[in-house]
């Protein structure tokens, strides 16, 4: 019996395809092989075509193509191409012109029907690869399946399967659409350069997942996560199936990362996802893995393998039976019949294991064996829906806040749809469900989707549904507004705020790395506002300075607290009094804290309150008020702050005022001795404070008051006078200056004085008894100008060095020191660096955040109080210098130059590094000289132009932001000489052996050897020099390399490589074999035919492909269907017998020779054929007188008059029967409707149906059915009434009208 069909590889990449044309047209064949030089065959009926007028054959490579020129009817035959081992049939199809229009919209549909049933199933198989199987197999339906001459190569046209291991990328993989894949250029937001794509892989094979990160902006290095599903963290399940590897490279400073999945299982299939981040930068994406399993080869019909075709292989010579293989027929008497193709697969799938032997019998399987064993692996094809033309998929997924749509396609348009969530209904309230529906298409759209829409979704069409998970992604929560350093004073409040992209959201609050958590002293309070986050500390302490991180799981913030002691500063201290008796006396002293208390002192003795003592705290003043001033209350008082070590002293003088006869005439006398001043003291007054001068005088009468501003004693000019006299201004200034005179004193009063009122002032004071003058000294003092804007000298990993300097005015007081603040680049909060004035012009502000920019300030102090600040210094980051490189040696020495080399730093700190720095110095000395311009980005140098002979020492220094490193030096000093070095060959391993080739294939040998100075090296292949155009040869320093672009068969030998310096040589061989296919074995004989089997003969190939025969391909066919099948794969002797042939058949052979490059191009063919004969007796059947079954037409079952409604679809229906199958021809009013696009005509088994797409009024009338054959004809006919919508038919057919028309019928 013939062998099952095995799968074979086909030697065609593109194949020719059945065509139809017209006559008198130009018909072009095309068709690709796999090798571009692969022997073509054209047959036309089996018979070889050669290149003429009628049939124009070209080859171009790969490419080969037959154009038939001025079609005819005769040409409407079968055709085939030959390719080493594969054969292809196609058909050409010569239609008439009036007809090829119809026949053109006919291939047009059908093609359209396949590739959408070829879509659907796709589809319906995405979700389960088992259950794609069956699908493959049965992709077209028994009456529309292929016979086997329409498509004899069913198991060709399918490629051949990956093979396992193989990797693929997940670009590469099936049914992957380039179109539909994100464009790298627009798509890419966050970090990713690109990103992860979803693939597809079979299972056992390698799939590979790349995501690139471009670290050209960030500080710290990225970390990667990878994810299946929503939390399943990769990095723990690493190993045999997994691997994770990460590369970076320095030039374009982009870090790849690669996730390999090894041997996919499918239960890797599923939804990933890939998180990166750095810092407060953060970005993922997610893709998908489908893992499909082996698919069956699509479009296989397994009838092809037990079909007989005719000896011309043009068309089926019937189906087998086996009374065949008992009587040879005449094949002139033998009849075709030719019957609709059933679907063999179905039948035996829903047949009983008893009826296995009928069916074979029947439908022409003679290995029924073999089917059986197929028919096991096959799985049952998934029942296709009837009511869903298209399902929800397994599962979707969507980022939450954004729109989910779902989308299903019914059957029937007006059915009705119910939409579930986890199995209740969804009813359609407000914005949230919005259900649509466009003809048979039905949506469901989720607005705004949160968390509580992640549920499982289902649609339900009457009885049937479909079922879809959706996944809600919440998007990682991103800190918008960051955390702000502070400074406070010990015990105040602390709030630490934050803002995140999303209300509710959950964050992590921690210090210096621990976790912060609400404890029972309430130290810690947690607030929470919208999208706002608080931390507040209600009484801070020492213990609570560090660093505050909030943390999200799509970033984190860091801000540093610090918490000093509280200092309380003297805003306005208590002054001495000097008052008079009954006068008031008023100690005013002012603090910094408001919240401070203090007891006053007299003499050391606690001062308590009374009638004439009033003691008050008001905010941050402090009084002590004594009214009605006595002798006995002159004395020292104090005032002592509660909490701090320090007190504030003045002294209360009691002016005794003695009254004596004083004449009438009195000359005048101004008294400031009283004040604890003489005439040349200097009053200092801050600028805007105001300005009084209250002189007492005496005399008699009131004398005259002249106030005069000028130069000081000497100055001839005066600048401004004022003038009272009997208490009236007589003269007067601007609005700021007031002069008056009381009883006893006079008094000057300049309001806001400022740096122009600065100067001597002279008061003098007359009368008819004479005259007296004093002198008195004002300056005016005020806080300094700005210092410059503060330069930064360096920077250190946590701390910088800044420098400034002083103001151009100090104000007219000394400055007595510095205060310096900083701040983020983003913040807009400065925080003090110190709280005592810092005296030096130079300061290191240290406890800084490595990476973060920075930027600095300061503030001149002088006694009178603090200046404006100074402009802000230019950004910058502390950075840490690397480490020192490691690893310095010399790498190679000449007597002019060295080389060196290292590694890079252990520590790179987050700066980037710049390069390194290379010094050298005669030993010795102490002066290093840079070794070049610059700084380089290798851990390799050669320096030249070195003095010969003199002892060198070497260091090399990394330099980043913060500037270099500690340097790293040789141990000892060099001597820069030539060392001497025999020249020696390292012949690789792999090539101590014989180097094997195949014929075209590149040959790169690279052989390592050594010598100093450079070796002369020198190549021959058996004795003689190189042809330089076909061998290529490069030399180095420390190699040589032969390469040879496409190596021949000549290119085989043995190779010589010879290294000289001076008289020392050194050499070595290396053998090269070229090997290529072998010949054609020759002389292939049938020595002897017996039973079933017979004897091979043959010898081998003259042309071994310069190595070992390896063994030899038998390969058998039978002449009736000329194909091949393997007898034996690799077999060693040049004799064998093929066993087990099928009697009655006459075989062809043929023999590949193999060797370790494959089979030989072309075989070796059996002269002559061996034809197995049968054996036993003929069977005689008796004659019987042939039977005549005709049948004239009779219908069964009549038409029915029928009354329907406008607009619906109606159908007629009527059965007949009659042998051999009659015509059937529909008539209405006695007019054929047969060609009519209004109306459909089926038959079925004998029974008709006629549809008529939604009649109208004109289509009532008579209809007929008219059978005809040989034998006779037979009609029936009805009536149809149409009737507009919402109305009731005018007359009902009667029971006796029905029964008459079935009379008539019969």
């Amino acid at each position: 019996m013939p062998e099952p069909v095995k799968k074979t590889v086909s030697a065609f990449a593109k194949k020719p395809k059945t065509q139809v044309a017209e006559e008198g047209a130009t018909v072009v064949f095309e068709t690709e092989t796999e090798k571009p030089d692969a022997k073509v065959r054209w047959q036309c009926n089996t018979k070889d075509l050669v290149s003429d007028d009628k049939y124009v054959i070209k080859a171009d490579g790969n490419k080969h193509s037959l154009t038939i020129q001025a079609v005819t009817k005769e040409d409407g035959t079968a055709y085939a191409v030959i390719a080493g081992g594969s054969k292809v049939k196609f058909d050409l199809k010569v239609k008439e012109k009036e007809v090829m229009e119809e026949v053109k919209l006919e291939l047009k549909e059908k093609v359209k029907e396949e590739v959408k049933e070829k879509k659907e199933e796709a589809q319906g198989g995405a979700g389960d690869p088992a259950a794609s199987e069956p699908a493959a197999t049965d992709t077209l339906a028994p009456a529309e399946a292929p016979t086997p001459a329409e498509n004899p190569a069913a198991a060709d046209t399918t490629p051949a399967a990956p093979q396992p291991g193989a990797n693929i990328q997940a670009h590469d993989t099936p049914g992957f659409d380039e179109s539909q894949a994100p464009d790298m250029k627009t798509d890419l937001t966050g970090l990713f350069t690109e990103k992860p794509q979803s693939g597809e892989v079979t299972v056992g094979e390698n799939i590979n997942f790349v995501a690139k990160v471009n670290a050209a902006s960030l500080l710290k290095k990225p970390t990667i996560k990878w994810f299946k599903g929503k939390w399943m963290d990769l990095a723990s399940k690493s190993g045999k199936n997994l691997q994770l590897k990460e590369l970076y490279d320095r030039n374009s400073k982009v870090y790849t990362f690669e996730m390999q999945i090894i041997a996919a299982k499918p239960s890797f299939a599923g939804a990933y996802r890939c998180e990166v981040s750095s810092r407060d930068k953060f970005d993922s994406c997610n893709f998908d893995l489908t893992v499909h399993e082996a698919r069956a080869v699509e479009g296989f019909d397994i009838r092809a393998a037990f079909r007989r075709t005719s000896m011309d292989g043009s068309e089926e010579a019937g189906e087998l039976d086996f009374s065949a293989l008992l009587k040879k027929r005449d094949a002139s008497k033998s009849q075709v019949k030719n019957e609709p193709d059933e679907d063999v697969w179905e039948i035996l799938q829903k047949a009983p294991a008893s009826e296995y032997e009928k069916i074979a019998f029947q439908y022409g399987i003679t290995d029924l064996r073999g089917m059986l064993k197929r028919l096991k692996k096959m799985k049952k094809e998934e029942k296709k829906s009837e009511v869903f033309l298209k399902k929800l998929d397994p599962a979707y997924q969507v980022e939450k806040g954004h729109k989910m749509k779902l989308c299903i396609e019914v059957a029937n348009e007006d059915v009705d749809v119910k939409w579930l969530k986890n199995g209740q209904e969804i009813q359609s309230t407000g914005s949230k469900y919005i259900f649509e529906s466009v003809g048979n298409k039905r949506y469901l759209t989720i607005n705004h989707c949160s968390l509580s829409d992640d549920a499982t979704y289902t649609c339900v069409v009457g009885d049937e549904k479909c079922t879809t998970e959706l996944f809600v992604k919440e998007p990682p929560v991103t800190i918008t507004s960051h955390l702000e350093d502070q400074m406070v004073m010990k015990g105040e409040r602390v709030e630490l705020e934050c803002e995140v992209s999303e209300e509710g959201a959950t964050v992590k609050w921690e210090k210096d790395g621990v976790e912060l958590t609400r404890d029972e002293s309430f130290k810690y309070r947690f607030k929470k506002d919208g999208r706002k986050h608080v931390l507040i500390i209600n009484e801070a302490t020492k213990e609570d300075c560090g660093h505050y991180t909030v943390k999200t799981n799509g970033g984190e913030s860091m801000s540093e607290l610090m918490v000093s002691e509280k200092e309380l500063e003297v805003y306005q201290n208590i002054a001495d009094l000097t008052v008079k008796a009954k006068d008031e006396a008023v100690f005013k002293c002012e603090v910094s804290d408001e919240t401070v208390k203090g007891i006053w002192y007299k003499n050391g003795v606690e001062v308590k309150a009374d009638a004439r003592t009033n003691i008050t705290h008001i905010g941050r003043i402090h009084k002590l008020t004594i009214d009605d001033v006595k002798p006995e209350d002159q004395g020292d008082y104090t005032f002592v702050p509660e909490g701090y070590a320090f007190n504030l002293s003045a002294k209360l003088n009691f002016l005794e005022v003695k009254i004596d006869y004083v004449p009438r005439q009195d000359p005048p006398k101004i008294h400031l001795d009283c004040m604890g001043h003489t005439s040349d003291s200097t009053i200092m007054v801050v600028a805007g404070n105001k300005l009084r001068l209250d002189v007492p005088i005496t005399g008699d009468p009131a004398p005259t008051v002249v106030w005069t501003k000028g130069e000081k004693a000497g100055s001839e000019v005066a600048a401004e006078t004022w003038s009272i006299k009997d208490g009236d201004v007589m003269t007067e200034g601007d609005g700021r200056l007031h002069v008056e005179s009381t009883k006893g004193h006079c008094i000057f009063t300049i309001e806001g004085a400022d740096k122009q009122d600065e100067g001597l002032y002279s008061v003098i004071v007359r009368n008819p008894a004479g005259e007296d003058k004093a002198d008195i000294n004002v300056k005016v003092v005020d806080a300094p100008d700005p210092p410059s804007a503060p330069r930064i000298l360096s920077v250190g990993e946590d701390s910088c060095v800044v420098q400034w300097d002083p103001p151009k005015s100090d104000g007219g007081n000394p400055i007595i020191g510095y205060v310096l603040e900083r701040k983020k680049k983003k913040s807009y909060r400065w925080m003090r660096l110190n709280f005592d004035p810092y005296t030096d012009t130079t300061y290191e502000a240290k406890r800084m955040i490595e990476g973060v920019e920075y930027e600095m300030r300061v503030y001149a102090v002088n006694a009178i109080g603090m200046s404006c600040h100074s402009a802000a210094s230019q950004p910058f980051i502390p950075v840490a210098p690397t480490s020192e490189p490691v690893g310095l040696c010399v790498d190679d020495i000449s007597d002019t130059t060295i080389s060196l080399k290292w590694r890079t730093p252990e520590h790179l700190g987050s700066s980037e590094l710049d390069g390194y720095g290379v010094e050298y110095c005669k030993e010795g000395s102490d002066e290093w000289v840079p070794a070049f311009e610059g700084l380089t980005e290798r851990t390799s140098v050669i320096i030249r132009d070195l003095p010969t002979g003199e002892k060198m020492q070497f260091r090399v220094r990394a330099y980043n932001m913060a500037g270099p490193s500690a340097p790293t030096s040789l141990a000892q000093a060099v001597t820069i000489r030539e060392i001497m070095q025999k020249p020696k060959i390292w012949i690789p391993r792999n090539l101590r052996q014989t180097l094997i080739k195949k014929v075209e294939e590149t040959i790169n040998l690279v052989i390592p050897f050594q010598g100093k100075p450079r070796p002369v090296i020198t190549w021959s292949k058996d004795g003689e020099h190189l042809n330089p155009k076909q061998v290529s040869v490069r030399n180095s320093d420390t190699d040589t390399i032969l390469f040879i672009r496409k190596s021949e068969r000549k290119d085989s030998g043995k190779y010589e490589v010879k290294l000289q310096i001076e008289n020392v040589e050194d050499t070595a061989s290396i053998s090269i074999q070229i090997v290529d296919l072998p010949g054609s074995p020759e002389k292939l004989k049938i020595m002897d035919v017996w039973g079933f089997n017979v004897a091979l003969e043959w010898k081998p190939p003259k042309d071994n492909g310069n190595c070992e025969i390896t063994g030899y391909m038998v390969q058998k066919a039978d002449k009736k269907t000329m194909e091949w099948y393997t007898v034996y794969e690799l077999y060693r002797r040049t004799n064998c017998v093929v066993a087990d042939l099928i009697m009655g058949n006459e075989y062809i052979f043929r023999i590949y020779a193999v060797n370790m490059v494959g089979l030989s191009l072309e075989p070796c063919f059996s002269a002559d054929s061996a034809y197995i004969q049968k054996t036993g007796f003929e069977y005689k059947p008796p004659t019987y007188k042939e039977h005549d079954f005709s049948e004239a037409p009779k219908f069964t079952h009549p038409l029915v008059s029928r009354s329907v409604i406008a607009g619906y679809n109606a159908t007629l229906s009527c059965s007949v029967r009659g042998i051999p199958k009659p015509k059937v021809t529909w008539y209405k009013n006695k007019m054929d409707i047969s060609n009519e696009a209004k109306y459909r005509m089926f038959s079925k088994q004998g029974v008709l149906t006629l549809e008529i797409r939604k009649p109208c009024s004109f289509d009532g009338g008579v209809y007929m059915c008219k059978a005809v054959n040989a034998s006779g004809e037979d009609a029936v006919e009805c009536k149809l009434e149409i009737r507009p919508p919402g109305t009731f038919p005018q007359a009902q057919i009667t029971k006796e009208e029905r029964d008459k028309q079935m009379n008539k019928a019969d």
